[in-house]
């Protein structure tokens, strides 16, 4: 089946306004289903026990005190700590229970009761839960009202007093008011998380967490459209074959081919200066696997490091809580591997064009510098604003947002953006030539168009204030990590490939663009609704039940599509023989490529089942299948491309890749054997504990104490200390190819275009 490279560009366009379409309908209709705050909430006496400004109130203090980032709510968040959601729910019941044993029995507690008699106040519990009506004002049964004053009792000896044993500092939320109304705001979401949604018979939460003494158990909904999905993945894998078998997608050569050697490429000022970008990066990305190290760590021992803190008097957890380092591994990540591309982005043109306009290279430092700054000050701003040191509105502007993946201060956020907005501006400087004479879907379109979507999802960040419903907010916060991951972030994958591929003279540029089309044409089609499986339990309408279901599902396939692309540029590789001189870039994206497969396909499809989603939800699977899919996937294309720059840039008679195969190899069996012997094995046993024991259970700190999942949690660090080694590895190698190019000086007008330039244009047509 032959398909023009027009008739994709246009189909791509559609699809891509098809989905924006549909998600903003869907934002429209999320907004009026949204779970009311009731605006006070009676006791049986007619006093108030809570308001909405309270409830308010206190996500503001949940979000400024960054406890996303040590527990979750509604299942989104950290798994360190409990999902307070659950926690809150499953303190409730258990305070009701004491209730009625004391009123209707006379007891001493719940425990002290016959089985008759427990099954009596079960009924009690449940029913209470059970009959909840939406309203503006609701009224509390005498046991909610007390069981509400005591979970705020229990809130503010965990969160304000401190709890060493839960690794949280004395003085997290600042004040017992404080912690009392971050109270308020959890009872709310285990609120909604039993009350039935008007004209349904489950919850807001489609009866998440799974608490069966509370009424809650998994929807007839969540096992049915789990059966769909499987049809769906069968069907979906045989489409997918057959669209690959049917389209003519060429795949690289080297045989016949002249693949232009480093030392014909000439750098020009501006691809010296994206060099630069490389030992940011590097820097980065060491200061997040050194963090990761520590967060890992604090699961066995969560008040110290290996004794250090006692032996040098130092409260290891009053001055780098568990919140903080972890919201600082989560940013470092994304910055890390943004960095890198940012830097490939503005490497690649000239090897495309030949050509680079003057003082692009200035240009360049001057967006490199403005990057600095804004780490640092977000990174800073973050510890700055947990720690209480900006009043009013400032702990979200300047310091600490509170949400996961977008911890960073507004003002820091509109900074990234800019920069994201910078960038593009000079790789479409860089491309001009490019521009110019292809048309809307060339090869350098696509470039801008993917690092245009990534710039556009995330102004979705900014529909939302610390005010604004939970609920709301979670629907526009995953627009921007979700549709980044699996919609954005894959469109650069194939695109930034495609014009690697180019640049190496391995494929022609109308081909690549027929290539990176197709791929982003069915990551687009399925990535950007599939943000909707991430709504299911955080209190949005049923309706993304079927939705997400289907769009999870078929997202496997754009992975198969890019799994086959990488098998077939690893043939191209292996038949280059000694003479091909980017082994190793293509060693990187292959495994990129296998991770991408693995991570986001097999374990994201697994877990994205609803029937099991609904147990696993927070869970060390999640984990598992989010380090398989960002550092597999991601991290390794931004090695690759690090790698294919170094390639060029260091005289072939001073390039050694030793180090570098070696850092390669240590990433890779370090993440084999941290996902495989320690995150998956925790996360099934937490499934199994969610089935058998209730949600609240699998989230314990007993859980995390069982001697087995120590032991697990042991086992992670063979895997932790080889990605370590190979970051501090790479590191080092990256910095001594940057730093001493040595006889690779960059000129300001070459008199020869390089090689790979001229005939990436001359092909196109």
């Amino acid at each position: 089946m032959r398909v023009e490279r027009r008739t994709l560009g246009k189909v791509l366009a559609v699809v891509f306004v098809l989905n924006l379409a549909v998600m903003g309908a869907g934002a429209w209709y999320s907004y009026q289903e949204a779970p009311p705050i009731p605006k006070r909430v009676e006791g049986p006496d007619g006093g108030t026990v809570v308001t909405a400004e309270q409830v308010r109130e206190g996500k503001t203090i949940f979000q400024s005190n960054g406890l996303m980032n040590h527990g979750s709510i509604l299942g989104n968040g950290a798994y360190y700590g409990e999902d307070f959601t659950a926690d809150a729910l499953d303190l409730k019941v258990k305070f009701m229970r004491e209730y009625y044993a004391r009123q209707q029995y006379d007891a001493s507690s719940y425990g002290a009761l016959s089985a008759s008699e427990r099954a009596t106040v079960d009924v009690a519990v449940k029913s209470d839960l059970t009959d909840g009506t939406p309203a503006k004002d609701i009224e509390y049964s005498a046991a909610e009202a007390y069981a509400h004053e005591q979970v705020r009792q229990v809130y503010v000896e965990r969160y304000h007093e401190g709890s060493p044993e839960r690794g949280v500092p004395a003085g997290m939320i600042e004040t017992a008011e404080d912690a009392r109304r971050f109270a308020d705001f959890a009872l709310w979401t285990a609120w909604i998380a039993h009350t039935d949604r008007p004209g349904a018979d489950h919850s807001y939460t489609n009866e998440w967490p799974y608490n069966p003494a509370a009424g809650n158990d998994a929807t007839g909904a969540s096992m049915t459209w789990s059966v769909v999905a499987m049809v769906l993945l069968v069907a979906g894998a045989g489409v997918g074959v057959w669209l690959y078998k049917s389209i003519e997608l060429p795949e690289p050569e080297t045989e016949g081919v002249t693949v232009p050697r480093p030392d014909e490429v000439d750098l020009f000022p501006g691809q010296a200066a994206a060099l630069r970008f490389v030992v940011v990066g590097a820097g980065l990305f060491l200061a997040q696997v050194l963090l990761g190290g520590l967060l890992a760590h604090y699961y066995i021992e969560r008040a110290d490091f290996f004794g250090l803190g006692r032996l040098l008097g130092i409260n290891v957890l009053q001055l780098l809580p568990f919140s903080i380092a972890k919201t600082w591994h989560i940013d470092l990540g994304i910055l890390w591997i943004a960095t890198l591309w940012l830097g490939a982005g503005l490497f690649l043109p000239p090897l495309l064009t030949g050509h680079e306009p003057r003082r692009q290279g200035a240009w360049i430092n001057r967006l490199l510098g403005v990057l600095v700054v804004v780490v640092v000050g977000a990174l800073a701003g973050i510890w700055l604003g947990a720690k209480g040191y900006f009043d009013g509105a400032l702990w979200w502007i300047v310091g600490n947002e509170g949400l996961e993946y977008l911890e960073v201060g507004r003002l820091w956020q509109v900074g990234i953006l800019v920069g994201f907005l910078a960038w593009a501006a000079l790789v479409a400087r860089g491309l001009k030539p490019l521009l110019d004479r292809e048309p809307r879907y060339g090869l350098a379109h696509m470039i801008l168009y993917a690092g245009g979507s990534i710039a556009l999802l995330f102004c979705a960040g900014f529909l939302y204030t610390p005010q604004t419903n939970i609920v709301v907010t979670e629907f526009w916060r995953w627009w921007v990590v979700h549709m980044w991951v699996e919609g954005a972030f894959e469109f650069f994958i194939v695109a930034l490939v495609g014009v690697t591929l180019v640049s190496m003279n391995l494929l022609e540029k109308r081909s690549a663009e027929k290539a990176v089309m197709v791929q982003a044409l069915l990551v687009m089609g399925t990535g950007v609704i599939g943000v909707s499986h991430h709504y299911w339990w955080v209190g949005q309408p049923d309706v993304w039940v079927p939705i997400g279901s289907a769009f999870s599902t078929l997202e496997l396939i754009p992975l198969v599509f890019i799994l086959y692309e990488a098998i077939g540029q690893y043939r191209a590789m292996s038949t280059g023989g000694e003479s091909f001189p980017y082994t190793l870039p293509f060693m990187f994206i292959v495994a990129s490529g296998v991770w991408n497969f693995v991570g986001a396909g097999v374990l994201g499809f697994f877990i994205n089942l609803p029937f099991i989603n609904y147990f696993e939800h927070g869970t060390y699977l999640t984990v598992a299948h989010a380090h398989a899919a960002m550092f597999g996937a991601f991290g390794f294309l931004a090695l690759g491309m690090v790698t294919y720059m170094l390639r060029i840039a260091v005289p072939e008679r001073r390039w050694d890749g030793t180090d570098l195969r070696r850092a390669f190899w240590a990433w890779n069996l370090g993440l084999a054997l941290m996902v495989a012997v320690s995150l998956l094995p925790v996360g099934f046993l937490q499934l199994e504990v969610a089935f058998t024991q209730g949600y609240d259970a699998a989230r314990s700190l007993a859980f995390y104490e069982g001697d087995l999942v120590q032991l697990l949690f042991w086992l992670r660090m063979p895997g932790d200390a080889l990605v370590i080694l190979g970051t501090v590895i790479f590191g080092y190698d990256a910095a001594k190819k940057v730093l001493n190019r040595g006889a690779t000086t960059p000129v300001d007008e070459p008199t020869d275009a390089p090689v790979a330039a001229e005939s990436a244009v001359e092909t196109d047509d």
